[in-house]
């Protein structure tokens, strides 16, 4: 006859089976009962007699070995099922391989190398491994991104599974920015300390792993520090969750909105109603104080157990190695699922189905559950139905209600209390940032490329976050990244490098612009054909033409009476007119001239020729040297061989790269804080090249685009990005929003629209040409003595109306011409006024004639 002998003590024929459990706990009190229940069920279908003792381990690893002493010494059991807790089973694995005697432990998990000293020990419970799985697809269904890890220190189960939690984070995408680790007899105090911690940081989304006890004394800390309210997620495995059906009471008033992973059992099958309906009666019998008389994974897990030992034992009366074989060669389905062990790690084969279960009021609500390779299901058959993502589920119920994707996860801003958003007050590039104030210099304005960036990134997360731009006056950037380490800002917007030291300070966005450093230098010729207009200006050479013309012009008139030769047909006497003006600037015929007006014209003529001919060699030499040195400097090797000086931006990390890196000498750099600073530094020949991240390099070749190019490779530095506070939960979904802007062609607008300007705005100075304010005062002299030998020619020649008429026009037109040309190089009010208070003069002395 079947009986129980663990009360009595004594040793009876038959079959002894020994079990040690933790009587005073929930879970011991349900595998004494569904222990009790599978020594029946057994009775009536197996042909052997078989009897179960059981020890109390009263939660104590020393209680547990002396159990085991006790069960094997006295009560001569052929195997040991239990203990719940992994240190029970350590301290009892030792006895039981010493003495052949198989341990069937209950605990969560078994490490391997424990088996593998320990050939006794097997892990009758399937491992709960499979549940971190479950719990990083639930973080990842609701595109949390960060979470903090609660487990316990002293529970060496709890340290064996938590590798495999970060492993399936880490592997969903999700980091674990802190994790938090708890004694087992933890005081309120640490947990208030603790606590406190978590709450000053930005994640809202916990996963806890604790022993119950340990679970429900956190829960209740954090009610009354108001961390189970809005914003805050908390998610528990299974050595809670499978508890929470027993405990009405303490879930209903500090566990609300919690959701939880526990390990599945078919609880729909005939089997499980009959044994449920006996297992409540039997339970309350034994327990009346307890509220709860529901089964749950332990009792099937323990009931299990019974039956796996049962059918080794049975038929037989085998024991040490040859049980040890029977028992791994077992297989038949049980109330916790498929029993079946794997040889050579001596455990049961691992659970790959587990429960979603969401807490509410004195009980909970079954949302699904998730399968192993499958995903999440509302049901479990053949028919079901999986998804990768939880979210199309029914509405789960979190701390403060149904939840709202809005703000979730993390403290999010609200209207009243919006993001600090810092912004370089004094940037030298106001094409990325410009801060414009009010006259009272107390608002201010923010605009540029990298604000509109940010602005159309923020307008692309899936959630409203309220911000504020503030203006930080200090033009280091290295202070303004630090202001975030202070918490005064939540984050920095602006033309902010991508830094490693700064990365002590913030963490940053994906760059929004181009990275890399570039090597500026002075554009070279475009056309070498060509090369020799280039010393002057198109109107230079236009005026110069037109001047030489004028002046061959009068001398011809003046010599053409004393010069046979000067006279002939129209056409002859033009080639011959031409062929005078412009042979003057090369050779000297004041020896051939008859009349002293035409000597005195020729000389200051010849005077400005050589002036002009002597400056244009001498600005065609240089620009061709320049050239020359242009094509040996694109390359960092020919400026530092060279002991060029180079340019870079001020406040930036770049000195340190130049010097570090480059290996340029400090004395030979420079910096600057504006683009037209570089420009002008280039044509005051200070610097030779000048080193700019790309996102300024091609705004600085944007705006002078004719003078300057990009030569040499691009060294790969970091870009231009946004920074945040180090573990910010939101910098994912900045990520991600800004990967959309990027990718639907807003960035290449903003880009067009602020950097790349469609029209080059670089036309003037033409390379350094000379222009008509070079060579002004020249032109007037030597046209102003061209015009007075005119005028005493046309005298001399006779006191006609017509000849006098004639002189005064020409004197007006080249003195309305003169007034022109002033006013073409800046100087026309001067000129208008003088042809303004000459021309009555000219009128008088028109009609006096």
């Amino acid at each position: 006859m079947l009986k129980k002998t663990a009360a009595e003590g004594v040793h009876a024929k038959g079959i002894n089976i020994g079990a040690i459990i933790d009587m005073s706990s929930r879970i011991g009190k349900e595998q004494r009962v569904a222990m009790e229940i599978a020594m029946e069920d057994f009775y009536g279908t197996g042909n052997q007699t078989l009897f179960l003792h059981i020890k109390d381990s009263q939660r104590d690893p020393v209680c547990a070995a002396l159990a085991a002493m006790d069960l094997i010494n006295n009560q001569q059991v052929q195997a040991i099922l239990g203990p719940q807790t992994w240190e029970e089973a350590l301290s009892v694995a030792e006895i039981s391989s010493q003495t052949q005697v198989p341990i069937l432990s209950l605990a969560d998990t078994t490490p391997k190398w424990a088996t593998e000293r320990w050939p006794y020990l097997l892990q009758a419970s399937p491992s709960k491994q499979e549940q971190m799985k479950a719990i990083a697809a639930i973080v990842k269904s609701w595109n949390w991104h960060q979470v903090t890890v609660i487990y316990e220190g002293t529970d060496s189960s709890a340290i064996e599974v938590t590798p495999y939690l970060f492993n399936a984070l880490r592997d969903a995408g999700v980091g674990v920015i802190q994790g938090l680790v708890l004694p087992t007899f933890a005081s309120t105090t640490t947990l208030s300390k603790e606590l406190e911690k978590l709450k000053s940081k930005q994640s809202r989304v916990f996963v806890v792993h604790l022993s119950f006890p340990l679970a429900v004394r956190l829960f209740e800390k954090a009610k009354k520090m108001k961390m189970m309210e809005k914003d805050y997620v908390w998610i528990t495995t299974n050595p809670i969750t499978s508890l929470v059906h027993s405990n009405a009471s303490i879930i209903s008033s500090s566990m609300q909105g919690v959701i939880g992973v526990k390990s599945y059992f078919p609880e729909r099958g005939h089997l499980f109603h009959e044994i449920r309906q006996r297992f409540r009666r039997k339970f309350s019998i034994e327990n009346p104080k307890e509220d709860n008389n529901e089964p749950g994974i332990y009792a099937a897990e323990a009931y299990d157990a019974v039956w796996t030992m049962a059918v080794a034992l049975n038929g037989s009366n085998r024991g040490g190695q040859e049980l040890l074989e029977t028992i791994l060669q077992v297989d038949f389905h049980g109330l916790s699922g498929k029993v079946q062990f794997i040889k050579f790690i001596n455990e049961r084969a691992p659970a790959n189905r587990f429960h979603i279960i969401n807490i509410i009021g004195k009980s909970y609500k079954e949302l699904g559950f998730w399968s192993k390779g499958l995903g999440f299901s509302k049901t479990i058959h053949e028919n079901s139905i999986y998804r990768s993502f939880m979210t199309d589920w029914e509405q789960a119920l979190w701390p403060e209600g149904p939840w709202n994707s809005s703000s979730r996860g993390w403290i999010t801003a609200t209207s009243a209390n919006p993001w600090r958003i810092g912004v370089p007050g004094e940037s030298g590039y106001r094409e990325f940032v410009h801060v414009e104030y009010d006259h009272l210099g107390n608002n201010a304005s923010f605009s540029g490329f990298a604000i509109e960036v940010f602005k159309e990134t923020i307008k692309r997360l899936p959630f409203i976050l309220p911000y504020e731009f503030i203006a930080f006056k200090n033009t280091s950037y290295d202070e303004l990244v630090r202001q975030i380490h202070l918490k005064k800002y939540d984050a920095v917007v602006g033309d902010v490098v991508i830094l490693a030291s700064r990365y002590q300070l913030a963490e940053f966005t994906k760059p929004y612009t181009e990275t890399g450093l570039m090597l500026i230098v002075p554009a070279q010729a475009g056309n070498r054909e060509l090369s020799f207009v280039r010393p002057f200006t198109t109107s230079m050479w236009v005026l110069i033409a037109v001047i030489t013309v004028y002046n061959g012009f009068i001398i011809w008139l003046i010599e053409r009476n004393h010069c046979p030769s000067l006279k002939g047909s129209m056409l002859h006497q033009t080639g011959i007119m031409l062929w005078l003006a412009f042979n003057t600037l090369f050779s000297l015929h004041g020896g051939k001239m008859h009349s002293n007006l035409s000597r005195m014209s020729m000389v200051v003529w010849l005077f400005v020729a050589l002036v002009i001919t002597q400056t244009y060699t001498a600005n065609l030499s240089s620009m061709l040297t320049v050239q020359k040195l242009d094509g040996g400097a694109p390359n960092v090797e020919a400026l530092l061989n060279s002991n060029a000086v180079v340019g870079y931006c001020t406040g930036s990390y770049l000195q340190n790269y130049l010097v570090d890196v480059l290996r340029f000498k400090t004395q030979n750099i420079r910096n600057y804080t504006t683009l037209e600073a570089y420009a002008q530094a280039f044509k005051n020949k200070e610097i030779a090249a000048v080193f700019l991240e790309v996102p300024l390099a091609k705004l600085f070749l944007a705006k002078y685009c004719r003078r300057f190019v990009s030569v040499g490779p691009t060294y790969k530095v970091g870009g231009f990005g946004f920074a945040f506070p180090r573990g910010s939960p939101l910098l994912p979904s900045i990520d991600e929003a800004l990967l959309k802007v990027s990718e639907n062609g807003t960035l290449k607008e903003l880009e067009n629209r602020y950097i790349n300007p469609g029209n080059c705005p670089d036309v003037e100075d033409e390379n350094n040409s000379l222009s008509l304010s070079s060579f002004g005062t020249l032109f007037i002299i030597t046209t102003g003595t061209s015009t007075i030998s005119l005028a005493i020619y046309i005298f001399s020649r006779g006191n006609s109306m017509l000849g006098y008429t004639t002189i005064w026009r020409l004197m007006l037109a080249a003195m309305r011409f003169w007034a022109c040309r002033r006013q073409i190089t800046g100087r026309s009010s001067n000129a208008e006024n003088s042809v303004n208070n000459l021309a009555p003069q000219a009128s008088g002395m028109q009609s006096l004639v």
